[in-house]
C-alpha cells in the first residue's frame, strides 16, 4: 500500500512538473508580444504602401474609363464636347443632398449611358467620407473649366467646345480629382491663367501630395506636387474649411513649379 501511494504521488508530481514546463512563463509571453509588435511596426508601413498602390491603380482605371466615355460622347455628337459644368445638362449633376442623392446625380449626367457604374466616379483614396462637411460627397472627379466647363470669357479664358479644336490633346488634361469646400464638386475645376492664381482646391488623396490627371488623348498620369504651402492649402479644403481661402498666389519656387505645370496643361482655346 505504501509503495502504491508513493508511485501515485510520484506520478502526480511528474504530471504537475510537465504541465508547468510545457507552458510559457510571463517573461516568455512578454518577449513573444514584443516580437509581434516589432514585426507589425515593420510590416504596417509596407502594407499601407501596397494598399495605396492598389487604390491608385483603381483611381487611374476610373479616370481612363471616364476619358473613354468623354470621347465617345463627342464622337456621337458631331465632335461637341459634353458640358464640363455639373448640372442637369452636364456630364454629371451636382447639388446638396444625401449620399444616395449624390449617386443619383451621377446617374443623371450625360456620360452615364457610357459608364453605368457609380463606383467609377469615386476614388477609393478619397478621404472626404471621414469629414462631416464632406461625408455625403461621392463624385471625386471634375472636368477642367477649359473643356467646355465654363462660359466663354469667364475665368479669363475661351474654352474648347469641340474635340477637333483641341491642339496637342496629349498635353491637355480633362479630368482631375477636386475637393470643393461646399460638400461636393459643384462646378468645373478652374484657375486664373492671367492672374497666375489657384482658384479651386485639388484632391491630393494619393500619398497626401498627388492627383490623378486624365488627358484628352486618353492617357492617365499621377502628378506629384512639391509646394508645401499648396499641399497644406488643399488639405485645409478637406479638413479645416475655416482656414481655406480662394484665389491663392503661389508662395515659393516649388509652388510656382506646381502652378506652371497645371497652367501649361490647362485646356483653353484662348485668353479673354
Amino acid at each position: 500500500m505504501n509503495a502504491l501511494r508513493r508511485n501515485t504521488v510520484t506520478g502526480k508530481g511528474i504530471s504537475k512538473r510537465r504541465g508547468v514546463n510545457s507552458g510559457f512563463t510571463l517573461v516568455e509571453l512578454l518577449v513573444v508580444i514584443a516580437i509581434i509588435a516589432l514585426l507589425m511596426s515593420i510590416l504596417m508601413p509596407a502594407l499601407r504602401i501596397v494598399r495605396e498602390q492598389a487604390r491608385s491603380i483603381v483611381c487611374r482605371a476610373n479616370v481612363r474609363q471616364l476619358l473613354y466615355a468623354w470621347m465617345m460622347y463627342s464622337d456621337d455628337n458631331d465632335d461637341k464636347l459634353v458640358s464640363g459644368h455639373p448640372s442637369v445638362n452636364g456630364w454629371a449633376n451636382a447639388g446638396p443632398g444625401t449620399l444616395e442623392q449624390h449617386k443619383q446625380m451621377v446617374r443623371e449626367g450625360l456620360l452615364w449611358p457610357y459608364i453605368k457604374n457609380v463606383d467609377v466616379y469615386h476614388c477609393p483614396s478619397d478621404r472626404r467620407r471621414k469629414v462631416p462637411i464632406h461625408k455625403n460627397a461621392w463624385r471625386t472627379y471634375s472636368i477642367a473649366g477649359g473643356m467646355n466647363g465654363v462660359a466663354a470669357g469667364s475665368w479669363e479664358i475661351i474654352p474648347y467646345t469641340r474635340s477637333t479644336e483641341i491642339k496637342r490633346p496629349g498635353d491637355k488634361y480633362v479630368f482631375l480629382a477636386e475637393c470643393d469646400i461646399r460638400g461636393c464638386n459643384m462646378g468645373s475645376w478652374v484657375l486664373f491663367p492671367k492672374r497666375s492664381q489657384w482658384v479651386d482646391p485639388l484632391g491630393v488623396w494619393h500619398r497626401k501630395n498627388s492627383n490623378t490627371l486624365g488627358f484628352a488623348d486618353g492617357h492617365v498620369d499621377m502628378h506629384t506636387f512639391r509646394g508645401r504651402g499648396f499641399i497644406e492649402w488643399n488639405l485645409w479644403a478637406l479638413y479645416d474649411i475655416n482656414k481655406f481661402y480662394f484665389y491663392r498666389t503661389p508662395a515659393d519656387d516649388d509652388e510656382w513649379d506646381d502652378f506652371e505645370y497645371m497652367l501649361d496643361h490647362y485646356p483653353y482655346k484662348g485668353l479673354q
